[in-house]
């Protein structure tokens, strides 16, 4: 109780803070969200300290287990992990709020088919939230948080419920006392503080991780004086969780076990939507200013009746569903594609695309709206949300297009989606369920929403074999965790835990001195020469444990004083290398890979001897594949400025990877890369390289990096200070206030390993080009004598293909001669898409391989009509004005013996034909055509069956045309059975 004693006399202290109206001059309909949102950021900033984050974009930074951003805490994960840069601008934060876009849909948390079937699930919502690292813990957080809610929002108390962790024994963790003693210290009435177990109010990141117990407030929407504790955490509807406060305090390990925190953080988020409901007295979150203007937009646009927020049975039609659907996806649109997620097909991409179609479908389907109604509504969800969210407002025509296109190629899938349905039901047996198969097809392949299936179904009487169709997404599901969960094991061993980075910090071990890593120099002769670098081992990792010892043939990571080893970070890939023992120069530790992690540059090792903490060692780098990084890293600088110089300032960086071999540079760009601009870009980076530009790196302040014209970034943390690197420009001269220098050149904000000088990179070709989603496209780079031998391939196939171009040209006469001709172009087609050339010229060569393609096919068509022709005309003569022809013929493929036939019949309508074509490989060809004048009871099928049956074959066809083959060696009773089945039909 000395805790609520000590803040039952700072309360006494406390002068409330307000916003600059009394909320008692809102009326009846409440406070605007807008003024809600800035009540709560202002409240934190102003009144409590803390530092004001703008909300970091939805896609995750540096997590590959999320598709979307799906908390305020994602982005300071790293600071609840430990693993934060001590120098970046992360390190620094004590107290922050925000509020951050989210989005749940796939993954863990996935709200998506729940959105619209009742009034308060969203994918996507703004959580309002504020957070306290290593500074203040529950007092504080308890107290603010009643203080905003109660005194700045007056909420009424007798209104509000808390809840705290009731502990766990399995767990031998005892009930958070002290969380309900502060919130009776506050005046919340003892019947209004609530104890709840584990799965109610304890919070985990993961299955391991940082954790903790919470407190949640809840609203009670009836009041009225009544007691509602007994439906708090119940589903009700009436009685809601308006906000969360986490207490991290502990990590749970891979064992299961709980081991307190180095450091305790506070972590609390309040979804924005529920709170504007309650404050401006509503039931549902569509029906607050958030959603209405766009719920009066989507009426606008359909014509329809008005939205009454009804749900269930009593929403005949689901026209009200339908409303809360389309208004709460559009908003998720908005936001993603804002962000750089474009509807695709893996990965967030595809969990966006199934947002795009399940909205379009109930704009078409439910609420009967012309196509574009879903674009059309982009204006008003960025006039709702573009205040909190300038960003928005940047690109509505883009996303308006985006969405425009998207849904375009989903009413052309339904069409696609609705045949296979119609072509499948016709073949299944009755009384038959559905083929998970093709269900699973038309979801995974033409994505399809699942409800959109089911409907489809239902309308036929037909039910989806939902059982089988459950096993293949399991399926699915756990070939796609297997795949994590190999590549989290990958680094399982060498990536620093919470407890360890805190062990390093409270044994003062120093983080590791990574500096060396830029000592290099160029040679007199103009070879680059990398400086030695001599370490003393301070730390060895192994088992999620430090140890001072590692054995011989042990995996583990080695944390050294200084190093000269690039750790994997900023899209390049680590140096290889190894590590050798001052005086024992026969015995080398290989260093496979190299991480950083919060400071600490750990070194993948697999000890070929015993190592030890103090140990002196010597490192060398891999010098050629250290040097291959920096000229592809320099190359991707180049590369990036060409692309904005060539396609416009708006191209911005999407993400990049950098290894020895390649490599690979995302952009987003408003219109198509063509094949004249991709030449273009290498042109412009192949003048740079001519040039020889010196390389300018230096280390400058964040801040004032920040202030550059011209200077690009990405989405990461950089650390202060921070390095510029700058191409032909002195990094002092960009600096200078109101210099357009960084305008005209590539100006970046670098950690990586750079030329010195341009020269070095001698070439780049650009050898694949291809959009990843709408709007974001990929490409892929060679450089120095690579490119110089994807240019001579290049070369190489062209006169490969104006050879071959030559011969198709001449015009043989020979049919085998025009189809090897054929296969070649197959062939030469095959190899051009496979090979590393540069992708203008592979685009160049393949449209003329697709036009000597049709001109090869042309030719083969027009030869073989030809001989058919002179092989009908031969046999019309041989059997003149009969009912029935049947005979052999030379031919060279079944479709050539198929065209005699067709001529045959053109000339002579009353007769059917039926023709063998032996085969140098001992195999018949059959081919017969029915006159029309002989159906129904005469069938070509059933006499090409009977004929090749004979031959011990196959066949088949329509009652008209009919086809098949056999054995040479019963052909001739082949014939017999031909005429006698004939006659007996005629």
């Amino acid at each position: 109780m000395a805790a609520a004693g000590r803040l039952r006399r700072r309360l006494l202290l406390v002068v409330p803070w307000r916003w600059g109206c009394s909320p008692r001059r809102w009326g009846t309909g409440g406070p605007a969200a807008g003024q809600v949102r800035v009540a709560f950021l202002r409240f934190f900033q102003e009144r409590h300290g803390h530092r004001r984050l703008p909300s970091a974009p939805v896609r995750p930074r540096g997590d590959p287990r999320l598709l979307f951003v799906n908390a305020g805490m994602n982005q300071f994960k790293p600071i609840f992990l430990g693993t934060v840069h001590p120098r970046s601008e992360l390190a620094q934060y004590k107290r922050v709020v925000n509020s951050q876009k989210c989005v749940r849909a796939g993954g863990k948390h996935n709200d998506l088919e729940d959105v619209g079937r009742d009034t308060y699930h969203h994918t996507f919502f703004e959580m309002l939230g504020n957070w306290s690292f290593g500074d203040y813990f529950k007092e504080e957080a308890c107290s603010m948080a009643w203080e905003l809610l109660t005194e700045v929002y007056e909420i009424p108390r007798d209104r509000l419920y808390v809840t705290y962790f009731g502990g766990d024994s399995s767990l031998g963790l005892n009930a958070d006392e002290e969380c309900r003693d502060i919130w009776l210290c506050l005046g919340v009435p003892a019947s209004h503080v609530l104890p709840f177990p584990l799965k109610d109010n304890f919070w985990e990141m993961g299955d391991t991780g940082p954790c903790g117990p919470c407190t949640e407030i809840h609203y009670d929407h009836v009041g009225g004086g009544r007691n509602a504790a007994a439906l708090v955490n119940q589903g009700s509807p009436d009685v809601v969780e308006i906000w969360n406060l986490v207490f991290m305090q502990y990590s749970r390990e891979v064992e299961g076990n709980l081991i307190p925190l180095p450091q305790h953080h506070v972590d609390t988020g309040m979804g924005l939507e529920r709170l504007v409901t309650v404050l401006q007295n509503k039931h549902s979150n569509y029906d607050t200013d958030l959603f209405t203007p766009i719920l009066d937009a989507i009426h606008k646009g359909c014509g329809g009746p008005r939205y009454q927020g009804l749900v269930g049975e009593a929403d005949i039609g689901a026209v009200n569903m339908a409303y809360r659907v389309v208004a709460d996806h559009v908003r998720t649109l908005c936001v993603c594609i804002t962000d750089g997620i474009y509807p695709g097909l893996s990965g967030a991409e595809l969990v966006l695309r199934r947002i795009l179609r399940r909205a379009v479908r109930f704009c078409s389907e439910v609420l009967h709206a012309p196509p574009g109604l879903l674009a059309s509504l982009v204006p008003t969800v960025v006039d709702v949300l573009g205040d909190a969210y300038p960003e928005l407002r940047k690109n509505t025509d883009q996303i308006a297009d985006i969405i425009n296109e998207n849904e375009a190629a989903f009413l052309s899938s339904l069409e696609r989606g609705r045949r296979i349905i119609e072509r499948t039901v016709q073949q299944m047996e009755p009384s038959m369920d559905f083929p998970a198969e093709v269900a699973w097809s038309l979801y995974g392949n033409l994505g399809f929403p699942l409800d959109l299936i089911d409907l489809m179904l239902e309308e036929k009487g037909i039910r989806l074999d939902s059982a089988a169709f459950d096993e293949l997404a399991l399926e699915d599901a756990k070939r796609k965790a297997h795949g994590l969960q190999a590549r989290q094991l990958e680094g399982e061993n060498v990536y620093l835990d919470v407890h360890s980075l805190a062990q390093l910090h409270s044994n003062n071990v120093p983080v590791t001195d990574d500096s060396p890593k830029y000592a290099y120099t160029l040679g007199q002769h103009g070879q680059y020469e990398f400086s030695p670098c001599q370490a003393t081992i301070l730390m060895l990792y192994r088992d999620q444990s430090l140890q001072e010892e590692v054995g011989a043939g042990q995996h583990c990571g080695v944390i050294l004083d200084r190093t000269n080893f690039y750790a994997e970070q900023g899209g390049q890939a680590s140096d290889r290398g190894y590590l050798m023992r001052l005086g024992q120069q026969d015995t080398l530790f290989p260093v496979e890979s190299v991480h950083l992690c919060g400071g600490y540059v750990i070194h993948e090792v697999t000890a070929v001897e015993t190592l030890r903490a103090g140990d002196q060692v010597q490192l060398f780098v891999d010098e050629a594949q250290r040097l291959a990084c920096m000229i592809n890293h320099t190359a991707t600088h180049l590369l990036s400025f060409a692309l904005r110089h060539i396609l416009g300032d708006n191209t911005e960086q999407q993400g990049s990877h950098v290894t020895a071999e390649r490599l690979r540079f995302d952009f987003n760009t408003k219109g198509p890369v063509t094949m004249e601009h991709l030449q273009q870009v290498e042109q412009v980076v192949q003048e740079v390289i001519k040039r020889n530009e010196v390389v300018h790196m230096a280390e400058v302040p964040l801040t004032l990096a920040r202030r550059v014209q011209g200077l690009r970034t990405v989405d990461e943390e950089y650390p202060d200070p921070v390095r510029i690197v700058s191409l032909g420009v002195p990094v002092e001269s960009v600096l200078i206030h109101d210099s357009e220098a960084a305008m005209h050149t590539s100006v970046e904000l670098c950690c990586g390993t750079h030329l010195l000088q341009t020269g070095a990179v001698e070439d780049l070709a650009i050898i694949s080009e291809r959009q990843l989603a709408k709007g974001i496209s990929r490409v892929i780079a060679v450089t120095g004598g690579q490119a110089k031998q994807a240019r001579e391939v290049g070369q190489y196939l062209a006169m490969e293909v104006d050879s071959l171009s030559i011969r198709l040209k001449q015009g043989s006469t020979s049919i085998p001669e025009v189809q090897n001709l054929s296969r070649e172009v197959g062939q030469l087609t095959k190899v051009v898409a496979s090979t590393a050339m540069p992708q203008w010229q592979r685009k160049e060569l393949q449209t003329i391989l697709k036009a000597l393609q049709r001109t090869a096919n042309t030719a083969i068509k027009k030869l073989e009509m030809q001989q058919a022709a002179e092989k009908a005309q031969s046999l019309l003569a041989k059997h003149c004005n009969q009912p029935v022809i049947i005979d052999t013929v030379p031919a060279d493929s079944p479709s050539i013996l198929m065209k005699v036939v067709n001529h045959l019949c053109d000339k002579s309508p009353g007769t059917s034909v039926l023709l063998l074509s032996p085969q140098a490989s001992g195999e018949v060809l059959c081919a017969c055509q029915v006159s029309k004048n002989c159906l129904p009871m005469f069938s070509a099928a059933d006499w090409a069956t009977a004929v090749c049956t004979q031959m011990e074959g196959k066949a088949g066809g329509s009652c008209v045309v009919a086809k098949g083959s056999g054995n040479a060696k019963g052909m001739q009773g082949a014939l017999t059975t031909a005429l006698a089945f004939a006659q007996s039909k005629l």
